[in-house]
């Protein structure tokens, strides 16, 4: 499908679709001894222990000072089916939740496990939510975690579904907020409205795999898959709805058909904060703060499966106004993104045989 030029204009002036330039700082890429298979998420535990998933079900403990690699015993349920199977980890003192995706009946779902960590053992595992409802699907489960005060945010796939994500009586295709027992809170946008999931905070998103507090705005930020183009980093807000699949954010249907009315946007949508056409594959994001990279300090670190590369977002006043490429086709397919208490920067890949690496100032 051939975009025309007014359309490309208006993309370029309203989501702001910037130049990737080529980082000129001076940076050392270090690969470390940590062999991984297709890792999905990451959180430290202290300044020199991280926690890592892989998709297969394992979660392993990471000494950053020797690179010792513990394997951690538990029994939360994940199944490795298409895109799903062990996901994202977060952790708070010895608290640990994982997404997973689980079976029931030969269908699939996004499900929230909420363990405490005893050495190198998860005890006590409960699963505190569960997306509903079970699919036959392989595709897009999500899934990130972000923590804010008392709240749990979770991103929930469509699951190739499409419109269901404008169906507030399921969960799929969301962004829901519960308390870190798995309750609902009572503030939550549609707690009183019958025809709501109450868990419920944003709709309208297609395949979310990034969330990140933002130190400045203090809202949390999500990276969204788009179709064929229409990738975007936006705010959860509460009661918003980004629009899939009336929308499409400029991207296409992979037949290349458009989707719903082929507008990048309509009233009464929240528009996005910034867009890429054609899709990068956006995977991990992470607003970065520490002392290594003072000049991208409060800027979003984005790392992009489809062309693999790993970026920084700059901004001014509150806008994203230039992407910055800081290496390509280095590491692979880059997944998830941490920062250290010194603001290195810590990367995996989702590739089979991979290994933690660290950014840092050469």
């Amino acid at each position: 499908m051939q975009i025309t030029n007014l359309f490309k204009k208006f993309l370029f002036s309203f989501f702001s679709i910037l130049f990737i330039s080529t980082s000129a700082l001076a940076l050392s890429l270090h690969k470390t001894s940590v062999i991984l298979d297709a890792p999905w998420g990451m959180t430290w535990l202290d300044d020199n222990h991280l926690l890592i998933t892989q998709k297969s079900g394992e979660i392993f403990m990471i000494n950053t000072q020797d690179y010792s690699q513990t394997p951690i015993k538990h029994n939360i349920p994940s199944v490795q089916y298409g895109q799903g199977g062990m996901l994202d980890i977060i952790s708070e003192e010895n608290n640990v939740w994982v997404t997973c995706s689980i079976e029931k009946d030969g269908k699939h779902t996004t499900a929230i496990y909420h363990a405490e960590l005893s050495g190198d053992t998860l005890v006590n595992e409960k699963k505190i939510y569960e997306a509903l409802p079970y699919i036959k699907s392989p595709y897009h489960f999500g899934s990130r975690l972000e923590l804010k005060g008392d709240y749990l945010y979770a991103s929930i796939g469509e699951r190739g579904e499409g419109m269901i994500a404008q169906d507030p009586t399921n969960s799929i295709g969301t962004i829901i907020r519960i308390h870190k027992n798995g309750d609902i809170p009572d503030d939550n946008p549609y707690v009183d409205n019958p025809n709501w999931l109450p868990e419920i905070y944003q709709i309208g998103v297609r395949n979310p795999q990034g969330m990140s507090l933002d130190p400045l705005s203090k809202d949390i930020f999500i990276s969204n898959h788009g179709p064929k183009g229409g990738d975007f980093i936006g705010p959860v807000l509460a009661g918003t709805n980004y629009g899939w699949k009336q929308i499409g954010w400029g991207g296409t249907n992979y037949s290349g058909t458009k989707v719903g009315d082929g507008n990048a946007w309509e009233p009464g949508f929240l528009k996005p904060d910034f867009i890429w056409v054609p899709s990068i594959g956006v995977g991990g994001i992470k607003f970065y703060q520490g002392e290594a990279f003072p000049e991208w300090q409060n800027s979003l670190l984005v790392g992009s499966l489809k062309f693999q590369y790993l970026s920084v977002l700059y901004r001014e006043d509150d806008k994203f106004i230039n992407e910055e490429l800081i290496f390509k086709n280095e590491i692979g397919r880059v997944r998830d993104i941490e920062i250290n208490n010194k603001g290195e920067i810590f990367l995996i890949a989702d590739e089979f045989e991979s290994n933690l690496y660290i950014l840092r100032p050469d």
